[in-house]
């Protein structure tokens, strides 16, 4: 696993030959950083949660590129400690790994978010709940951008929410924008 671009810039970690996760490949987490980009000052040190985290690939992108807070949730135990050996690696005192399963994670979280990012595995069965999910527990701030990552069967264009597609080979993102709210 290497991370792209950041502080953490051209740092290689091992994953164990035994993990489960399908990490997302480096040529579609280059390309997704490149759209957020367009979405998300980094600069300004944004709110993030990783849900699924796997190997905690993208936790680690966003704290390398400056997220001010990343909360990543992974219900798999041997996962869930290769991203404290790796966070604790980097002394990244702003990531926070939380070992629970995402489904029942969101209806207890409390905070908002200004990005949030699913990667759940492709044959998921809830897979499709997930953007309602975020949406109906309101984690994401005004204007705060979901990225859900999925397989190419799933289509999710009709979302209220929706903004876009982008498809990296086998990869696809839909991307999913929270309404900026107004004061009348």
């Amino acid at each position: 696993m290497r991370v792209i671009t950041g502080i953490y810039k051209g740092r290689h970690f091992e994953v164990p030959r035994n993990f489960k996760a399908r990490p997302t490949t480096d040529f579609a987490k280059e390309n997704l950083f490149n759209v957020l980009n367009g979405y998300l000052d980094f600069e300004e040190q944004p709110t993030a949660l990783d849900l699924f985290a796997g190997t905690g690939s993208i936790t680690i992108e966003l704290l390398s590129r400056g997220c001010g807070k990343v909360i990543s949730v992974e219900r798999d135990m041997q996962h869930f400690r290769f991203i404290n050996q790796v966070v604790s690696s980097l002394k990244a005192s702003n990531s926070f790994p939380i070992h629970t399963d995402v489904f029942r994670y969101l209806p207890r979280c409390n905070e908002q978010f200004d990005f949030i990012f699913a990667d759940p595995p492709y044959a998921l069965e809830k897979l499709t709940e997930l953007p309602d999910l975020i949406f109906s527990h309101n984690l994401l701030r005004p204007d705060g951008l979901f990225v859900l990552e999925h397989g190419k069967t799933n289509e999710f264009g009709r979302h209220p929410n929706f903004i876009e597609h982008r498809a990296y080979g086998s990869v696809n993102f839909s991307f999913f924008k929270a309404k900026e709210t107004t004061t009348g």
